[in-house]
Order: structure tokens, then sequence, then C-alpha cells
């Protein structure tokens, strides 16, 4: 079975975004492009909820054809426009989407039966950001594992990671990556024993 892997960057404290969306404090560089680039080019699936779905598609789809447009603008939008995209959201219709799924109900059902899928390999189902969806998903206890991005930052209030947690989630630390800008890369798959 596919594992659901959210991969966010965070703060100290735990924010993965301002109290009004900011995601200014957010530290990337070509170190850190290079090494996601990586990791995401091996997957299939991308997961986000709809506000970051509707943020990525006013971008990347066409970002690799900007003059302006860097080494990491052009391999990611290619990637972008080739991975299958699920988006969660109770408002929108998958009428007219390419290569895109609209889950709006039904939804601990509908992301195993995404898991369950594969053409053949097992890839991680990676879910970029998405904050409401994140919480959506660790209540349901469908969130094999945390791609977190620690900031050097403390932001005191903001939109956190973990929301209205009911039980304890243990996680099994699988690597850790310092960068030069000061982000601390820590990869956690959790624990279901």
């Amino acid at each position: 079975m596919r594992k659901i892997i959210s991969f966010m960057h965070i703060s100290l404290d735990g924010f993965v975004a301002g109290p009004n969306g900011e995601m200014d404090w957010i530290k990337v560089d070509e170190e850190i492009f290079d090494h996601v680039g990586k990791r995401i080019s091996e997957g299939d699936t991308a997961l986000y909820g709809r506000v970051t779905y509707q943020m990525m598609e006013n971008y990347w789809p066409t970002a690799a054809d900007k003059p302006t447009a860097t080494r990491h603008d052009m391999e990611h939008s290619k990637w972008y426009n080739k991975v299958h995209k699920v988006v969660l959201s109770k408002t929108m219709k998958d009428a007219g989407l390419t290569n895109t799924t609209i889950i709006s109900d039904k939804l601990s059902e509908r992301i195993n039966e995404i898991k369950q899928s594969h053409n053949g390999e097992s890839k991680d189902i990676l879910l970029f950001g998405s904050p409401t969806a994140t919480h959506s998903l660790i209540q349901r206890n469908l969130i094999d594992g945390y791609w977190l991005f620690v900031n050097p930052i403390i932001l005191g209030h903001g939109i956190p990671l973990f929301a209205d947690i009911k039980d304890k989630i243990k996680l099994n630390l699988l690597t850790t990556r310092q960068f030069t800008c000061g982000v601390t890369e820590l990869n956690y798959i959790v624990d279901k024993q």
C-alpha cells in the first residue's frame, strides 16, 4: 500500500503559516530545491487541499515558459504537469480538469482507494502544504509520514501543523539533514504498531 507523506515547512514552534496565511518566513534555496526535487521526481501522485491546489495551478503549469524561469521552475513545472493531482475539496468540481481527481466526500474510503492503487510500483503520495487537508487526514489516521522542513524562526502564532489531535501519534525518525540556510529536514514515518 502506498503511503501519504505530509511535506511541510514549519516554524520551530510548529506553525505552517502566519495567522493570515503568510509564508514569507519560509527559507528555500537551490540546495533545498535540489534535495526536494530529487525526492518528488520519484513520485507520481500529489495531494493538495483546495487552496494550495489553486495556488499551484496559478503558477506551475506555465512556470517553465516564463523568460525568468529558473532551472527549478522548469524542472518542477515539468513534474507538476505530468503528476496525477488529487485535491480535497467540498466546493470544486472536476469537470474539465486533466490529470486531477477531486475528493469531496467519503474521504477515508477514497483516500484508501488511492493508497491501494499503484501502477506497478508503490510510490509515496506527497501531500504538499495544505494545513486544513492535513488536519482532516491526521484526524482519520491517514497520514503515514511527515517530511518536515523546520525553519529557524519562532512565529508565536499562526496556523499550526498539528491541531485537534485526539490520540498520540508515535513516529520513527528516518533521516535528518541540516541545510546551509539553517533549515533542518526531519523525515518521520508513523509507527502504526
